[in-house]
């Protein structure tokens, strides 16, 4: 039986595939891709292409994507699942591993430059941030998650959140999170459509930021650092001499 790469496709611009992930989509004879990742991606593949994304709230076609990558790996040489950003990010690649594992396939994860990376902002900054959390803005089934910890993180970025911004941003802010706190929403990093949009959390909780997804949203002070940048773009070279 074939052996299922599950690749990381990255946050979109294809000069940060991983030269691995290069070799095998040039390679493979079939692609089981994501919805959004990155069209310049998907034309480096030479075999079949299978698109098996998945929109919100689409939580049972996992299922008919596990059948899938079951087929495949019974029909092919070897197959590749490629996933957006990195593959065991809030990603389900995990289940896919275990499925395939459970059903005698062989699974070779390919680690992928995760979107929360992509944004440009050191999220652990010397003097502003001693460490970040991840978080998603909506579980298994809809369902709305729990902050109360992660609320207390320094930096915190937030992934499928830009639906449910206003209600994240509330909930925060009951929390204990400051409502002067700086945001910046980054809308699909590193393609010719990235857009950046900055704003404090009160401002979010108020429905007044308009966002468009996919988009990572990161709350913190380090966000002070693009807000320095955007006004004196030298003072980041200056403060690092």
């Amino acid at each position: 039986m074939a052996k299922v790469y599950l690749v990381g496709a990255g946050p979109g611009d294809p000069d940060l595939l991983t030269l691995k992930a290069y070799r095998l989509l040039r390679e493979a004879p079939v692609v089981l891709h994501d919805r959004l990742v990155d069209g310049r991606i998907l034309a480096l593949i030479r075999g079949k292409r299978v698109e098996v994304g998945k929109a919100e709230g689409e939580s049972g076609k996992q299922e008919a994507i596990h059948r899938l990558l079951l087929h495949y790996a019974r029909t092919y040489p070897f197959v590749v699942r490629l996933k957006g950003g990195d593959p065991l990010v809030f990603g389900r690649g995990g289940e896919e591993v275990l499925f395939l594992s459970a059903h005698g396939v062989a699974v070779e994860v390919v680690p992928g430059v995760s979107s929360i990376l992509a944004t440009g902002l050191p999220l652990t900054h010397r003097g502003l941030s001693s460490g970040f959390a991840v978080v998603s803005g909506v579980l298994e089934g809809g369902g709305y998650p729990d902050l109360s910890t992660s609320a207390k993180v320094p930096t915190l970025v937030v992934l499928m959140g830009v639906r449910r911004r206003a209600w994240i941003a509330q909930e925060l802010i009951r929390l204990g999170r400051d409502p002067k706190e700086p945001c910046l929403f980054v809308e699909r990093a590193t393609t010719p459509k990235e857009a950046r949009v900055l704003s404090r959390l009160e401002e979010v909780a108020e429905g007044k930021v308009e966002v468009a997804a996919p988009a990572v949203w990161v709350i913190g002070k380090v966000v002070e650092v693009f807000d320095v940048l955007q006004k004196t773009p030298q003072a980041w070279a200056l403060a690092e001499v």
